[in-house]
């Protein structure tokens, strides 16, 4: 049986992926699950987490966010029967790649997945859902009439946070990275006479011209909005030489546009802030969190609490209410490209059909 891998010692600029020869034990422990993988999510892998964490092997696992079905069960194993069909992410320390044909899981990773989704779809959409109810509930703590603006929402990450948001009643205020983005972004605001809440206004920062300050407070009468959702900032002026970068809020605009008690949930791992960005935030009485969805399988304090979000995930698909972007899948023998080209571009993303 074959899984795709990441070989250590490499670079983080130019990891080298390959596919490896893996077995499986023939006995199960007491509450593992043995899954038969029909589709796997493929992420951006994060080889200085994993460093941190104490994670260090010759040879990592490659592709976490799984769908399939289930062949066989521990001795102690209550959630799941075989042939039930379940969807999950593999912890860190997995040993297993999602890319096997066949993987061994603790139960209290795996969630139920309703029929009616596609195995593709789930191990698509699974961590950017995860992501973003991390997000908008956990740092957030969004409510019905908050406002909120999602930085490149045309994103698959972003998308995800304005349908949530929209669901709960929130007013969302977005931008766009692209004219592209900006068309399709702009399908998501309310007709005239429509009350439902969807996205009130696209900022079009791909522009020149374009002033995030100015329209968001033109939008929310001055006062800013309560929550913003960042893709990534720019911590510096002179990164606006980097193409991908120069889109990116600068700190300083994220702040400005934040209202009086508003918190900013970043997933800029390495965040700096001056005493004048925090003498704004104290001004306001705001607050900032980083967004950091691996602490679920990271740590086992909240297990109950993370199996309840991948369930209410998967329940929002499969009701309409979380409607992801079709990610394309690709087979097996694509899988190394489709992870490299992944590993280059953070906001990239591949599915994998076995």
């Amino acid at each position: 049986m074959k899984g795709l891998f990441c070989r250590a010692g490499v670079s983080d600029a130019e990891p080298k992926f390959v596919i490896q020869e893996t077995n499986l034990p023939e006995v199960l422990g007491s509450h593992q699950v043995r899954v038969q993988v029909k589709a796997c999510g493929l992420s951006q892998l994060d080889l200085k987490l994993l460093s941190d964490v104490g994670i260090q092997r010759d040879l990592i696992p490659v592709g976490r966010e799984v769908a399939g079905v289930v062949l066989q069960v521990g001795p102690k194993v209550t959630f799941f029967q075989p042939e039930d069909e379940v969807a999950g992410i593999l912890p860190l320390d997995s040993p297993c790649s999602g890319l096997c044909e066949v993987i061994d899981i603790e139960e209290h990773y795996l969630v139920q997945k309703p029929e009616k989704l596609s195995s593709v779809c789930v191990a698509g959409a699974l961590r950017d859902g995860l992501s973003a109810y991390t997000a908008l509930h956990t740092h957030a703590r969004i409510a019905a009439g908050h406002t909120l603006l999602v930085m490149d929402g045309a994103s698959p990450f972003g998308l995800t946070c304005i349908q949530l948001a929209c669901y709960h009643g929130v007013k969302v205020l977005t931008t766009s990275h692209s004219p592209q983005q900006h068309t399709f972004l702009e399908q998501l605001r309310p007709s005239v006479g429509v009350q439902d809440p969807l996205v009130a206004r696209v900022i079009p920062v791909y522009k020149s011209s374009s002033d995030l300050l100015s329209e968001v407070l033109e939008e929310t009468g001055g006062l800013g909005v309560d929550l913003v959702i960042d893709s990534g900032v720019r911590l510096h002026e002179a990164e606006e030489d980097d193409e991908e970068k120069k889109l990116f809020p600068h700190k300083h605009d994220i702040i400005s546009v934040l209202g009086v008690g508003g918190h900013w949930v970043t997933s800029q791992h390495d965040l700096q802030l001056d005493p004048p960005d925090c003498r704004l935030l104290y001004l306001k009485s705001a607050s900032v969190s980083f967004l950091n969805p691996e602490v679920w399988t990271a740590s086992s304090a909240q297990q109950g609490r993370y199996l309840h979000i991948l369930k209410d995930i998967v329940e929002k698909m499969s009701a309409g209410v979380l409607r992801p972007q079709a990610e394309e899948a690709v087979p097996l023998y694509e899988a190394t490209v489709a992870m490299e080209t992944v590993q280059r571009h953070q906001k990239k993303k591949a599915v994998v059909q076995l």
